[in-house]
């Protein structure tokens, strides 16, 4: 399952959990949280940049596995297109209620879609290093985002 992940899938990938450790970072440090206020706006410290780039990521990752099912056949790709919808129609449906309960559901959502990766890489979908990279990742995510729900 650990084969080699290409670097700049690595680099990149590392790069996308940025805004969710930012996040993060700003709750865990008052005076962070206070210049980032200051200097960017509300919307892009504490809780609500990770709650609004977590929508996006998943609907990004929704768009992945549609990807990835294109390389299926019969009732395994109409399969793979059916549940590459679920983490955008998850992100839209389950992110409201308040920063708590969004930020629990995005836990949720990154925890389904690790799933959703698993299935699609045990069909041979996704490239053999996918899963190294989806769990170092969506642990990052779901630490930063436990963060968030906790603060």
């Amino acid at each position: 399952m650990f084969h080699q992940i290409p670097r700049s899938a690595l680099i990149l990938g590392l790069a996308g959990v940025l805004p969710f450790a930012w996040g993060a970072a700003t709750l865990l440090s008052p005076a962070l949280g206070q210049w980032g206020l200051s200097m960017i706006g509300p919307r892009f410290v504490g809780p609500y940049v990770q709650l609004f780039y977590g929508t996006v990521i998943l609907s990004f990752m929704s768009g992945v596995l549609w990807g990835f099912a294109t390389k299926a056949d019969g009732a395994q790709a109409a399969t793979g297109y059916a549940l590459s919808v679920i983490p955008a129609l998850w992100a839209f449906f389950m992110t409201g209620g308040g920063p708590t309960s969004a930020s629990l559901n995005l836990i949720t959502g990154f925890a389904g879609l690790l799933v959703l990766d698993f299935a699609f890489w045990r069909w041979g979908l996704a490239p053999p290093w996918w899963m190294g990279l989806r769990l170092l990742l969506t642990g990052l995510v779901v630490i930063c985002l436990t963060v968030g729900a906790l603060w």
